[in-house]
């Protein structure tokens, strides 16, 4: 749970920085699966060595195309990902990321049903055993990375011309 200074240095930056990544991408944050699953869609987007505005256009491509849960990402075909992507602009690493995104949702389905509080739930709420359990993820540990690079040296991370909130608990999402 992000402490009182936490949210307020979060208040901070978006009323100097604008609206948060999820916005952007259409995520309603709540604490129920849909959301949450679209917000490691979203990590995973922007991981990438890419404008954060592609990435979270690519997500919104995603979710227009029904593509919001586990089991609709799964269904889709590699070349249903891979068209969206494109809409979304993402096209450096839309094959393999859509790879990914498949692979991810089938091990999710498979071993949370598809549901990330289940996650959270297998690691007894421990953030350290939580991030090992989003690496075992296809995609996930190049953001897992660098949120632990943000956290650790309390910095923004830059890059892609955005300024970004450091992340001090990605897990912190995955609600009880």
């Amino acid at each position: 749970m992000p402490t009182a200074t936490e949210r307020a240095r979060a208040d901070a930056l978006l009323t100097g920085h604008g609206q948060t990544y999820a916005r952007e991408a259409g995520v309603k944050l709540r604490d129920t699966p849909q959301p949450l699953y679209q917000l490691l869609v979203l990590a995973h987007l922007l991981s990438a060595r890419i404008r954060a505005s592609v990435a979270t256009d690519a997500a919104h491509a995603l979710f227009d195309d029904g593509m919001r849960i586990p089991k609709r990402m799964s269904e889709a075909t590699w070349q249903q990902r891979v068209d969206a992507l494109g809409k979304g602009h993402y096209r450096r690493y839309d094959e393999r990321t859509a790879t990914q995104l498949g692979e991810a949702a089938d091990q999710l389905l498979e071993r949370y049903g598809g549901d990330l509080r289940k996650l959270r739930e297998a690691a007894a709420g421990d953030v350290e055993e939580c991030k090992r359990l989003l690496r075992e993820l296809p995609g996930i540990g190049a953001f897992l990375r660098r949120v632990d690079c943000s956290a650790r040296c309390s910095c923004t991370a830059r890059g892609n011309g955005s300024p970004r909130a450091p992340i001090n608990h990605v897990t912190d999402t995955v609600g009880p």
